[in-house]
């Protein structure tokens, strides 16, 4: 399993992901996610786009971002320098349940560690969202109550 850059072909599969029932009840703004995707060379080329993938086959996708270029409301209690955001999800439902959201987030923090300006990541799943909850604990997070957010420390 691993993690490729998001390319131009790949904007199909990730309009018919965000179609899905398991994708759109978290994803709940999909024209948004497109133009982000779309416009990645541009308006938005301070996230990083990627396309999961398992034996070469694209099961899902996944990003991140420096929360300071994000400047989202949700972590303006974190420190901002050095932290940076994830998201991610299984796209293909028999990949559902089996660890490979678990295995995204483990290959998007190893990439984001690697980083010399990073510190820590924060997420903030829905708390509904259980997998993706178990998927950051699994992954060592740990989560913030002050902030509601789960983080990781370098």
């Amino acid at each position: 399993m691993g993690l490729r850059r998001f390319q131009t072909e790949d904007l199909g599969i990730f309009k018919e992901w965000l179609k899905k029932d398991h994708v759109k009840k978290w994803y709940t703004e999909p024209d948004d996610w497109i133009a982000e995707v779309t416009l990645r060379g541009s308006s938005f080329s301070w996230i990083t786009h990627f396309i999961v993938e398992w034996e070469e086959r694209p099961i899902g996708f996944g990003q991140f971002y420096k929360c300071l270029d994000a400047k989202e409301e949700w972590y303006a209690n974190v420190p901002q320098t050095g932290t940076y955001s994830i998201d991610y999800l299984i796209g293909e439902r028999e990949f559902l349940g089996k660890g490979y959201g678990k295995k995204t987030v483990q290959l998007l923090t190893e990439m984001i560690f690697r980083l010399s300006d990073s510190k820590r990541i924060v997420v903030q799943p829905e708390p509904e969202n259980r997998g993706s909850c178990n998927a950051l604990l699994a992954n060592g997070y740990l989560f913030d109550e002050a902030n509601g957010v789960y983080q990781k420390e370098k």
